[in-house]
């Protein structure tokens, strides 16, 4: 079984003064957690007013340089302001991959000249970015991706589709994935690209949800032609990256800020209490353990964001934050529909809390699929951690385009 050390995280630095001025903040442009559900464009729009004025505030990208549209602080004030702002309800959701995902790809791989033109717009909300890895043949097989990428002279030429690509059909850039050398094997022939998602080569078609909404997209690719110096990385690096990429959701999912951080047991409790269900032992101890897998999150959430900060791509522990950020929705959500029952499962428009928990329900298996499904977290954990043999791979090293496909 192979040995891991565990490094004990820095003393922070001081922050005086800081925890006020998030505070201030937040009473101004927040309501406290679960008083708003918005829906469509309106949460975008609020999204995006709300970044802004982060933005203003000199509290937007806090520990990203100043020259590319942060604020140059450090991983302890990003610490504070995610321990303040879990009581509020940052309505920050539609820019969780485009600052989860696709601003830390920009901040570790892209050239000064890509950090410089996309960064700062990214930061301040201007721009929405999202993140196009899947296709219909290739889930949580990514590498078997089919998406082609054609060099011709300055540009390059991408042809395929993408699908459960979420928000495309409101972001202004996008990361994709496309395989640049069919000759080489599925992991050695790809690389990674910034796309202009008003392109009008780019088709998104949204797709519909159970709950009536439509986050997820088909998103089409024809003839669509991209800068040479979009390429994101060096060229047929693209499965490095994209492990990186993934690596960076699994954190963002399982040990994210904002939204992603949002303790469900406070509201719960109080939801036990005034419907008379808080003596009951049972719920008690199912509420303790939704508790505790909150605080995992936490100081997992804390190792995480101290690599990154030091410039270190996440690697296995990305994938037990994510393992366990999709129990805890799940945990969340059984717990939440014990209580609160049929009050949970129909509402009307003006039932906020009822909408609440629905939306929570109907979401929370998705948790266990965003990001790699939990068995490829289990995988990774098995054999990076654990040491434990890798799973026999019979076209391991054959050429993409000579390996059977459906």
């Amino acid at each position: 079984m192979a040995e891991t050390t565990v490094e004990p995280l820095p003393d922070p630095p001081a922050t005086t003064g800081f925890r006020g001025r998030v505070e201030e903040f937040l009473r101004s442009n927040c309501p406290p957690v679960g008083e708003r559900i918005d829906a469509g464009h309106e949460r975008v729009d609020a999204a995006k007013a709300f970044q802004s004025a982060l933005a203003s505030a000199g509290l937007a990208g806090l520990t990203y340089p100043t020259r590319f549209g942060g604020a140059g602080l450090t991983r302890a004030h990003q610490e504070e302001f995610d321990e303040v702002s879990r009581v509020w309800s940052l309505p920050t959701l539609p820019l969780a991959i485009s600052h989860g995902m696709c601003l830390p790809m920009l901040n570790q791989f892209g050239t000064d000249d890509q950090k410089a033109r996309f960064m700062p717009a990214n930061i301040s909300g201007r721009a929405i970015w999202c993140q196009m890895f899947s296709e219909p043949g290739a889930g949580s097989d990514v590498a078997s991706l089919a998406t082609r990428a054609v060099r011709d002279g300055d540009e390059w030429v991408v042809n395929g589709q993408k699908v459960w690509t979420s928000g495309a059909h409101y972001c202004d850039y996008g990361i994709i994935v496309a395989r640049t050398d069919p000759t080489l094997p599925k992991h050695q022939g790809l690389s990674m690209f910034i796309v202009d998602m008003h392109d009008p080569c780019i088709e998104v078609r949204p797709l519909r949800q159970i709950s009536g909404d439509s986050g997820f997209n088909e998103v089409f690719f024809t003839d669509l032609r991209i800068p040479a110096d979009w390429l994101l990385g060096e060229l047929e690096q693209g499965w490095s990256l994209a492990t990186a990429m993934l690596m960076f959701e699994r954190v963002s999912i399982g040990a994210g800020g904002g939204s992603f951080a949002v303790d469900r047991s406070p509201a719960l409790i109080t939801l036990a209490q005034e419907t008379g269900q808080a003596h009951d032992p049972g719920l008690r101890q199912r509420l303790a353990d939704l508790w505790i897998r909150e605080q995992i999150r936490r100081y997992i959430g804390s190792r995480i964001r101290a690599a990154v900060a030091a410039d270190r791509v996440p690697g296995p522990e990305g994938s037990i934050a994510k393992l366990n950020g999709a129990i805890l929705a799940r945990t969340a959500r059984d717990v939440s529909m014990s209580i609160a029952g049929t009050a949970a499962q129909a509402w009307d428009a003006c039932d906020v809390a009822g909408a609440r928990w629905a939306t929570a329900c109907l979401g929370a298996s998705g948790a266990s699929i965003a990001g790699g499904t939990d068995e490829v977290q289990r995988n990774i954990i098995g054999e990076r951690v654990l040491g434990l043999p890798r799973e026999p791979d019979p076209y391991k090293g054959a050429a993409w385009d000579t390996v059977p496909r459906s």
